[in-house]
């Protein structure tokens, strides 16, 4: 069979075919990797072939270099990197070469390979001639194909590329694609492959930003693109005005004022609807950026500090022009919409939402004529859109702006969860969740809890979509209501408990799932037993025996399932059920004892039958998370068959969530069981090391396994003296990362990890103390304390990584209390982090008091 005839039947409707396929590829691969590269190349180079076949080619060549998974990229790159020169480069060339290839399809896949092999090459300085070539097709070339393909190249590379490593060559890159986006440029094609390349290449041309005069011909390029006579080229100049406002807020002030403001109110004019989202698009992002820095200045405001910028309220300004836009957009409903299709007036509401959160009460008085002349409306679009648009706005504006409106509407709103058309139906039911949600507790609850609960409980009896919406509601109003204290005696909700349950309950029970009812009723029933107060928490104990039978009946349920829709729904009913008794054990605490073995049996079944299905194995693991706090000490009798899950699930790298939540068990379990731990230490240590040296785990496991190393300590005691060396030792080494600071994900993580190294230094410290063997810290003093002062003098640090230092500088001091560290806690950022810790307005009142005692125990190790 020839290559033609199998990439053919890649594409093949027949599975049979097409996996036989698939695999003859992989064999050549596997093969001769240098020969399957060349063969296929000469296939995409092949203008007689089929288009699709030569597409397939360009499909399977691609897939030869790219990867989701970082450790399966590398290894795709090292197995290219590893061809001959030459071989690599007649590949290359071919490539390039296809670009002017006549056909679209396969030039926008040669496209894709350009880019993924540039993705592995330029980084370790190869292929410099790439980004010339494919500059000259664009600038010296008049032939449109070329141009449309090469630009496609463009923007795929600068979108998957570091952009440090193409910022040399931005002048060029910006020169080229500009030209291509030009009102000049008469093919509309060739101006809609130079905007997406612009877009992707945003983040690289900081330096040409910076300067007025570059910035200003981008911006006029780009704001003549929207008023293309293509609507194509208008939707990607609308979405590259929004990433502009993403990354150049603060150099956006002069544009606003001359054209944007009157631009994007015509795009969301715009008769092209792709067009008005993302006009709409672009008015959501300037309230984004907006509320972040509103919230940023006040959070340096609360430290007397000058914040580092300031919004410049666009919104505010262009309240007026665009509010009036945003409500005609709210009535443009689609009647049969699907939830999961994103339209105008999705967008318009969401854009309404971030509008009121931005101007806050500026926003009331324009929107109430608008709610108060349509919300009775004949048109159901009208009244929706009324309904909508109260709800919007329900976030931002002051309480004593809105209680006087919320106490108007609701008995409107409870009487329309009534409404003939379900589409009204539903946004009341939001609405009212929102209410819940926000404004609950600044009304007059006892005046409207009867009928409201009653408006909400009729709601259910609706179809799916009014269901879930109720559902949330519900969830709201048990949240807000709740009682924070278990000891609580009653509350707002005590006397309809029971009723609420039972109406969630037949929802519960109903066979299927459909608009994810079934799930939003489980969810309204885990929230409200978590904050039941003590006159219903007979009711809440009938209800876990409930759930436990149901829990039961679902393995007789799988014994009938012979679809993988059906094992998957019988899955997820499972993690609900799981959900709502670690609610109420949580909330009974100690009163689950007397079911705790019935349960246990249920879960270890769960957990047996399971396999690898994390998602289930994840809810067994937190159900037996909150059983472990409940039974304290008595949880041992179940450990020897539960550890061997356990023990599995930390070992399971792949799935991170899991293993996880398995790190934070045996933090729970060395909580419960205390000096037991001991018989299960050495088993955690072995299997945490593993995981802190796996190449392959997921990084955002490692903190909590550092975490985990205190709780072990703590619970173990003296004991810990074992494992200090290698324990330290792993610490050491994650001590040692730093972050870019221009990588705001790496900053995240690497503030994660530190939290996690100082709470396992507290755990270390108070476990030896304990049984006085602090002496055995000594040697590790100095290395940690160089740490601790890096970590402080970190611009990016958290306030929760201060609040943890301060606490380990207490431990410290109060486990060598005889001067023995009297240098290092008198250094001047030692007072300085502990003053900080005292006065952080951000820190809670346990980690003020925490630092007011670590300043005690400090001042003595200094005499």
């Amino acid at each position: 069979m020839s290559i033609s005839d199998i990439l053919r039947n890649t594409l093949s409707p027949d599975t049979q075919l097409r996996e036989n396929a698939t695999l003859q590829l992989e064999t050549a691969s596997q093969e001769n990797f240098p020969a399957y590269t060349v063969m296929l190349c000469q296939e995409i180079a092949n203008e007689a072939a089929q288009a699709d076949v030569r597409t397939a080619a360009a499909l399977a060549l691609k897939n030869t270099m790219t990867a989701r998974e970082a450790a399966r990229q590398q290894e795709l790159s090292e197995k290219w990197v590893a061809i001959d020169p030459n071989t690599r480069q007649q590949v290359k060339q071919t490539v390039l070469q296809t670009l002017a290839t006549p056909n679209p399809s396969v030039g926008n896949n040669v496209a894709q390979v350009v880019a993924a092999i540039a993705a592995i090459e330029l980084p370790q300085n190869q292929w410099p001639e790439l980004i010339a070539r494919l500059l000259e097709n664009v600038t010296s070339s008049d032939n449109a194909v070329l141009k449309r393909a090469t630009l496609k190249a463009i923007g795929f590379v600068c979108e998957n590329i570091d952009p440090s490593i193409l910022a040399t060559q931005a002048n060029q890159i910006l020169t080229a694609v500009v030209q291509g986006a030009r009102k000049e440029e008469p093919n509309q094609e060739v101006r809609l492959a130079a905007i997406t390349a612009l877009y992707n290449s945003l983040e690289f041309v900081r330096d040409n930003f910076a300067r007025e005069g570059e910035r200003n011909y981008i911006m006029q390029v780009v704001c003549e693109a929207t008023q293309s006579p293509d609507a194509q080229v208008q939707v990607a100049a609308f979405e590259t005005l929004v990433r502009i406002m993403q990354l150049y807020y603060e150099d956006m002030a002069v544009y606003m004022e001359k054209a944007l403001f009157a631009l994007t109110v015509l795009g969301m004019k715009h008769e092209n609807e792709q067009v008005v989202l993302q006009a709409v698009e672009f008015w959501s992002t300037v309230c984004d950026e907006e509320i972040d820095l509103h919230d940023m200045a006040i959070d340096a405001y609360a430290v007397d500090e000058d914040p580092e910028r300031l919004s410049l309220e666009f919104a505010k300004k262009a309240l007026p022009e665009i509010l009036p836009v945003l409500l005609s957009l709210l009535t443009k409903q689609e009647e049969d919409a699907d939830d999961d299709e994103w339209n105008v007036a999705m967008a318009a509401a969401t854009s309404l939402g971030l509008l009121a959160q931005c101007v806050g009460n500026r926003i009331v008085e324009p929107v109430i004529p608008f709610v108060e002349g349509n919300i009775r409306s004949e048109d159901w679009r009208l009244r929706e859109a009324a309904v909508m648009t109260f709800g919007s706005i329900l976030e931002g504006p002051h309480l004593e702006k809105l209680v006087p409106l919320v106490t108007q509407a609701l008995p409107v709103l409870m009487e329309m969860i009534k409404d003939p058309v379900e589409q009204v139906k539903d946004t009341v039911a939001w609405t009212l969740g929102r209410v819940c949600e926000l404004l609950i507790g600044s009304i007059d609850v006892p005046t409207y809890i009867h009928p409201l609960v009653t408006a909400l409980v009729t709601g259910l009896d609706d179809s799916p979509k009014i269901v879930a919406n109720c559902c949330w509601s519900l969830m709201n109003l048990g949240e807000q209501l709740g009682a924070d204290d278990p000891d609580q005696a009653t509350y707002p909700l005590s006397p309809y408990f029971e009723g609420i349950m039972t109406a969630l309950m037949r929802i519960g029970d109903r066979p299927d799932n459909e608009g994810n009812a079934r799930t939003s009723a489980y969810e309204a029933i885990s929230m409200i037993s978590a904050h039941a107060p003590k006159d219903c928490y007979r009711a809440v104990s009938e209800l876990a025996l409930g759930m436990l039978s149901r829990l039961e009946a679902t393995f007789g349920m799988q014994a009938q399932i012979v679809s993988t829709e059906d094992r998957l729904a019988c899955l997820e009913l499972q993690s609900n059920l799981c959900s709502v008794l670690t609610s109420i054990i949580r909330r009974l605490g100690k009163e689950m004892a007397v079911i705790a073995d019935r349960l246990m049996t249920i879960l270890l079944q769960m957990l047996q039958s399971a396999g690898r299905q994390s998602t289930v194995a994840e809810d067994v693991f937190l159900c037996v998370s909150a059983l472990t706090a409940a039974l304290e000490v008595d949880f041992n009798r179940y450990m020897d068959s539960f550890s061997p899950f356990l023990y599995a699930a930390l070992q399971n790298h792949d799935e991170y969530q899991l293993c996880t939540i398995a790190v934070g068990l045996i933090g729970d379990l060395c909580r419960a069981l205390g000096e037991q731990t001991t018989l299960y230490s050495d088993s955690f240590m072995t299997l945490l090391m593993q995981a802190l040296q796996s190449a392959t785990i997921a990084r955002e496991v490692k903190p909590p396994v550092l975490s985990c190393f205190g709780d072990i300590a703590l619970a173990t005691g003296g004991q810990f003296e074992k494992y200090l060396p290698t324990t330290m030792l792993a610490i050491g080494q994650a001590c040692s990362v730093r972050a870019d600071p221009n990588n705001y994900d790496l900053i995240d993580y690497v503030n994660s990890l530190r939290s996690g190294i100082l709470e396992a230094y507290v755990g270390i410290a108070q476990g030896l103390k304990s049984e006085e063997k602090a002496q055995l810290l000594l040697p590790y003093v100095p290395e940690l304390f160089v740490f601790l002062r890096e970590v402080y003098a970190d611009p990016e640090r958290t306030s929760s990584v201060v609040s943890n230092m301060v606490g380990l500088l207490g431990d410290l001091a109060e486990a060598f209390p005889n001067g023995q560290l009297k240098d290092v806690f008198c250094a001047p950022w030692v007072q300085q982090c502990l003053r900080e810790g005292r006065t952080n307005r951000h820190a809670s009142k346990s980690a003020r008091d925490v630092a007011r005692w670590a300043r005690e125990m400090v001042k003595r190790a200094c005499v």
